[in-house]
């Protein structure tokens, strides 16, 4: 997977987006396979992923320890969190979402970007290889757009001074995800 050199360690957020293969469960919550990304918040880039059929503290802990070390760690209040040994500080909110609001702009844009992740879609993966696939093929894609994001934010204020004083009035940067497909 491809990750930005410029990518800051400081923190990271987790959290699962479920979703399910071939065709939905008849169980009561309806889900049998979670995508589970671990995200950096500046640049917005995904820095591991794992997709699971339980979100367990075992699956959790693999992706924490495959991910560089960040000084903080910031999840929701899913209880298996607990189990997890984060190499920093961790940060469980459970009351609102304030901590982990990227990591669920980050499930929006894979819900999005994504036909087979959408709710309520005719498409659908038969299978965990044919997801994994996609969606590492999709991150690399995701995470080099993020770098150009951040530097032509950065050149932004290099010139400007400010970024929102010149976005207010250019909302749509030159680019756009699938120039890095």
């Amino acid at each position: 997977m491809w990750i930005s050199k410029i990518t800051f360690n400081d923190t990271f957020e987790i959290d699962e987006l479920y979703h399910f293969i071939n065709e939905r469960p008849h169980t009561e919550t309806r889900e049998n396979t979670y995508i589970i990304p671990l995200i950096s918040r500046t640049p917005r880039q995904i820095v591991n992923f794992a997709v699971e059929s339980s979100k367990t503290a075992k699956d959790i802990q693999k992706i924490v320890d495959n991910a560089p070390n960040a000084y903080q760690y910031n999840t929701d209040g899913y209880h298996s969190y607990m189990d997890v040994i984060f190499p920093g500080y961790h940060k469980r909110n459970i009351e609102s979402k304030k901590h982990t609001h990227n990591v669920e702009s980050v499930n929006a844009d894979l819900r999005h970007y994504l036909p087979g992740l959408r709710r309520r879609s005719r498409c659908f993966y038969r299978s965990l290889e044919t997801l994994r696939a996609v969606l590492s093929i999709f991150i690399n894609a995701y995470n080099k757009f993020g770098e150009a994001k951040l530097k032509y934010r950065r050149r932004l204020y290099e010139t400007y001074g400010t970024v929102t004083k010149f976005w207010t009035s250019y909302k749509h940067p030159p680019m756009n995800l699938f120039d890095y497909i």
